[in-house]
């Protein structure tokens, strides 16, 4: 099973609003408690880009596999901080062939931005498109004995 899961902590090094890390079949992504999306958007932009630049995840988008390396249109994983985002909702998520935005409301803290963002994510990852290359290994929403499960 494939996790991408969202924590708000506040065991980060002094500075830092955002750390990341990734096992078989889960990233685990850590925001600064307290900090709001204006705040951690910039630096969790940074992290996303470095980690979808190292090809262990990919998207299947009508029968094409796409990473960081597909040369027409790479994928890309990005949050947008958007004014039109409902603060009740706080987040909404949108994909393209290589893109995935997620646009969340500027003034939600991480802690609220979490508890709507993981059942999200968790329906998002459900729909199949999505696997991750783990040393060797092809992991889909149905490989059994993962980590995240």
């Amino acid at each position: 099973m494939l996790r991408f899961v969202y924590e708000a902590t506040t065991n980060l090094n002094p500075g830092q609003l955002v750390a990341m890390e990734e096992t078989r079949g889960r990233i685990t992504v850590r925001l600064r408690a307290g900090a709001v999306a204006d705040a951690f958007v910039p630096p969790l932009n940074a992290a996303l880009e470095r980690f979808v630049g190292q090809c262990t995840w990919f998207q299947i988008w009508r029968g094409q596999i796409i990473s960081a390396a597909t040369p027409d249109r790479p994928l890309i994983v990005e949050f947008e901080v958007d004014p039109e985002v409902d603060p009740r909702a706080c987040v909404q998520i949108r994909e393209d062939r290589g893109m995935v935005r997620l646009h969340v409301c500027p003034e939600v803290p991480a802690e609220v931005l979490v508890r709507a963002l993981n059942p999200a994510l968790e329906n998002f990852l459900a729909g199949g498109q999505w696997f991750q290359l783990w040393q060797g290994e092809i992991v889909t929403m149905e490989s059994p004995g993962s980590a995240a499960a």
